[in-house]
């Protein structure tokens, strides 16, 4: 009776902790990701072109509940280098955190669609600009639109694009000669796990 009753309360266990396991709110995304900046500027007559270049991403996500979530954008600090009408200036560091609230579809398939919008903090560091300056700090809006395909429980494959807002003033001697308007979108295609 004793060995019965320790088995059933095993299995109680067991059962439990794999309904917690599979009901876990947390998700984790890594992914190939192409920044491409738009490359805009307020003076027309500095043509500021960055470097787009493919760059690691790592997202967290909390599912609050079936529909929505919060997500963390997360990459490693990145160089880019800069030209300016044609001739080559030099380059700057950038580390671009992204906190957005997706709202997540009803599945359609394998297919779960989500849009989601947030918030992009870009520091920027170490310029080596030939004298020219950048701000400290982007803040700015960013969206996205993007799905999952699911593999198994645990596994899903996911294509998303983001927009965020990302500008800075251009200083030289103190005194601004444009704001580069770098506005990058983001195409992205990873692996998500689900906790």
């Amino acid at each position: 009776m004793q060995t019965l009753r320790s088995l059933t309360a095993a299995a109680l266990f067991a059962a439990t902790l794999s309904i917690a396991h599979a009901a876990s709110p947390w998700s984790v995304r890594l992914a190939a990701t192409y920044l491409e900046t738009t490359d805009g500027s307020t003076n027309r007559a500095l043509d500021i072109v960055i470097e787009d270049k493919f760059i690691p991403e790592l997202d967290i996500t909390y599912a609050f509940n079936e529909h929505w979530s919060a997500e963390l954008v997360l990459t490693v600090p990145q160089k880019h280098t800069v030209k300016a009408n044609g001739f080559d200036v030099g380059d700057f560091k950038h580390l671009p955190p992204t906190l957005l609230l997706k709202y997540t579809f009803s599945p359609i398939g394998g297919f779960t669609p989500y849009v989601g919008a947030g918030v992009n903090f870009t520091l920027i560091f170490d310029e080596d600009l030939g004298g020219a300056k950048l701000d400290n700090y982007s803040v700015g809006p960013a969206a996205q639109v993007g799905f999952d395909y699911r593999l198994n429980d645990r596994w899903a494959l996911n294509a998303d694009v983001k927009r965020a807002m990302l500008r800075t003033d251009v200083r030289f001697g103190g005194v601004k000669l444009t704001e580069a308007r770098l506005d990058p979108w983001l195409y992205s295609l990873g692996l998500r796990y689900h906790f």
